[in-house]
This record gives structure tokens, sequence and C-alpha cells, in this order.
């Protein structure tokens, strides 16, 4: 499936959800920090991202307070944190706009990192996901929760190239903070309680 994308190397894309987010009243959708469990999943995801061999050579990130925040702890998990890029268009953003911002990559970079908001970054997944291994693909479509990875493989000779369908969703994983898991620690988001707090604002949940 990945050969649909053509020749070049293989690329990959990782998604991440920022890490689940407070409400505290009188902030501004853009300024909202994580809540208590996001400050403890945040660290999980770059565990993880390091212990499954995905680091990225370059990361993009919303500008918003929680996906930046989401960002940094998930990067200190690391001993040298690749460059990263601050993008405004990355808040509120949907399908197109995602994927104008991944089309600028340049082409050495081989492992990106895309860290943003729902609803945008679950319709990229199912977007660009041709197949996936295992039920990779139907879980991405029932939920995407807080801190969900999901890994798209492809291949091309620049970013420029991805375009729907052309990858293959090769994991989806939502890492958790120990103590907010009484000690489960990695999920794969079958089991996610819905958080009614977790829906809104303009820049995406």
């Amino acid at each position: 499936m990945i050969e649909r994308a053509g020749a070049g190397p293989l690329r990959r894309l990782v998604v991440l959800r920022h890490a689940k987010s407070a409400w505290p009243e009188g902030v501004v959708d853009h300024r909202r920090p994580l809540a208590p469990r996001g400050l403890r999943d945040a660290p999980a995801a770059g565990r993880f991202l390091a212990e499954s061999d995905a680091l990225p050579d370059l990361a993009l990130c919303s500008t918003a307070v929680r996906a930046r925040r989401t960002w940094e702890l998930a990067a200190a998990q690391w001993g040298t944190p690749p460059p990263v890029r601050y993008d405004r268009r990355l808040y509120a953003a949907d399908v197109p706009d995602l994927l104008d911002v991944v089309h600028e990559v340049p082409r050495e970079v081989e492992t990106l990192l895309l860290v943003g908001h729902n609803p945008g970054l679950e319709e990229l997944v199912l977007r660009l996901a041709g197949d996936g291994l295992d039920d990779t693909v139907e879980r991405v479509g029932v939920k995407f929760p807080t801190c969900a990875i999901a890994v798209l493989a492809w291949r091309g000779t620049g970013w420029p190239a991805l375009a729907p369908g052309a990858a293959l969703l090769t994991s989806f994983t939502v890492p958790r903070g120990k103590h907010a898991e009484r000690g489960k620690g990695l999920k794969d988001g079958k089991g996610e309680k819905n958080d009614k707090n977790d829906k809104g604002g303009k820049g995406g949940t």
C-alpha cells in the first residue's frame, strides 16, 4: 500500500493530539493550559516515541498553549530534541490547512511530528490513510483522544507529494501517565471515557 505514493525514501508523519487541557474561567481558548492529567500524559507520549523509534527530524506545533506545553514535556524526554516550528495555522486547522503546512516541510526531513488539535488531526489521519495495520483505521475513526499518537508511513521524493490515501497507518496509541491510569501505562484508546469538557473551542479540542 505504501508503494502507491511513488518512489523515494520511506517517510513518516507522526500525528500527536495535545494532552488533556484545563478550562479555567476567563481564559481564552488559545491560552488554556494543560490539566493535571495532561501534565502526566505528555511526558508519557515523549517516552513512547523514543521507545518506538519514532523520534522526529522536525516538529510542527500549534501556537496554542496546550499544544506548546505538550510538545515541551514530550521533547524533554529525549536527549537531543529536534528543531520545532510553532505555526499559528495549525490552530483551528482543517485538513486542507494542515496539508498546506505539511507540504512546506523540507525534503530532507524523513520523520515529521505534527502537534495540534481535533477534529482536524483525526480527519487528517483518516484522509491520508489508504490502509492500516490491524484495526488502526477503525480505532481512529471511533475516537482520537487527547495525547493520541498516529504514525503514518509513505514513500515520496518530498512532502508536497503526500496525498490522500497515500499512507499506511502503522500504529495508533494513546500513552497515559502511570499515576493517571493507576500504573497501567500505555493504552490503546478503546476504553477511554468521554469527557464532556474536552470538546469545545474554535481552536479544536
